[in-house]
């Protein structure tokens, strides 16, 4: 069986085959043009660009500069661009298209946008529709060099929905829970929902580059001095960059902002990683009990946490 790398390396490349196919990237000339694929990305850069030298045309198109230099000695030599002496350094010559080097980018510019626009007509708008996000994700992802950060926001419409979706999926396939699951998922958050109380309850999800990726609640019990963490979860490709431990230290904060003593949680002893983040916050066992539920033979466990460290339990 491949493992997820061998998938992963697969994929991108099939995506590559079938990308620069469709697009026409491989022909000899790039969308009826005389140019190639690198002559043309060379013809974009100058075009908008201010004044750029040779070597910061390199550098962002990580081509080789010794061909950038023979592409723009050929660009001179058919009067598409030209260069100027650069006064803060002799050695790097400005660069500009010349009249006829725009005229031939607009050429270009426009037979371009004529062919994606043509690959465009040929799908549905669903499709189309998903294959405009997917290029936005892949766009960002390449050209945002630093790794993504997690960040935490309060709640959207929708988002209870998504939450309900994500957790009931995710438990089917990692610990093959039924659909008994997602029915009670749906309940906590219609009872949060209807009788919401923003000075005693809260809702966080967390995100990866705007993307959904965990989320946690605070909801108040039947004692007025006792809240609930629910419905922690972090989705699996997202673990491991410190979410839950986000999710579960803002739950706690702001449980002591709203002036409870006392933070409770129920659990399953197969969540293993929730568990340990919920001792790491110091959580403290206090029952344990078997149970049938989703489908599963389970155990079932209260934590919690004292909000007030001068008062003993």
């Amino acid at each position: 069986m491949a493992t997820r790398e061998e998938m992963d390396i697969a994929a991108l490349r099939a995506f590559n085959r079938a990308y620069t196919c469709r697009l026409g990237l491989l022909d000899a000339h790039l969308d009826r043009s005389p140019f190639t694929l690198s002559e043309a990305r060379v013809l974009y850069e100058l075009a908008n660009r201010t004044d750029p030298t040779a070597a910061e045309i390199a550098r962002s198109l990580r081509l080789d500069p010794a061909q950038i230099s023979r592409t723009l000695k050929r660009f001179a030599n058919r009067g598409l661009a030209e260069a100027r002496e650069n006064p803060a350094h002799g050695r790097h010559q400005l660069l500009s298209l010349t009249r006829e080097g725009r005229t031939a980018f607009d050429a270009l510019e426009r037979n371009t946008r004529m062919a994606v626009g043509g690959l465009l007509k040929e799908l549905p708008p669903f499709r189309r529709e998903r294959l405009r996000s997917a290029a936005e994700v892949i766009t960002r992802i390449f050209e945002d060099d630093a790794p993504p950060q997690p960040v935490l926001r309060g709640l959207r419409p929708g988002d209870l929905g998504l939450v309900t979706a994500r957790q009931a999926i995710l438990y089917a396939q990692e610990y093959g829970w039924n659909a008994d699951y997602e029915a009670l998922v749906a309940r906590i958050l219609a009872d949060f929902q209807q009788a919401f109380d923003p000075a005693r309850e809260a809702g966080w999800i967390a995100e990866l580059d705007g993307t959904m990726v965990g989320s946690i609640f605070l909801v108040r019990s039947d004692s007025a001095a006792v809240g609930k963490l629910r419905l922690l979860y972090v989705e699996p490709d997202a673990r491991g960059a410190g979410i839950g431990k986000m999710l579960v230290n803002a739950c706690i904060e702001r449980a002591r902002e709203a002036g409870y003593s006392r933070l409770e949680l129920w659990t399953n002893t197969v969540l293993t990683a929730a568990r340990k983040i919920y001792e790491n916050a110091g959580f403290m066992l206090v029952d344990e009990a078997p149970h049938h539920s989703f489908g599963k033979e389970l155990v079932g466990q209260t934590w919690a946490l004292n909000l007030n460290p001068d008062q003993v339990d």
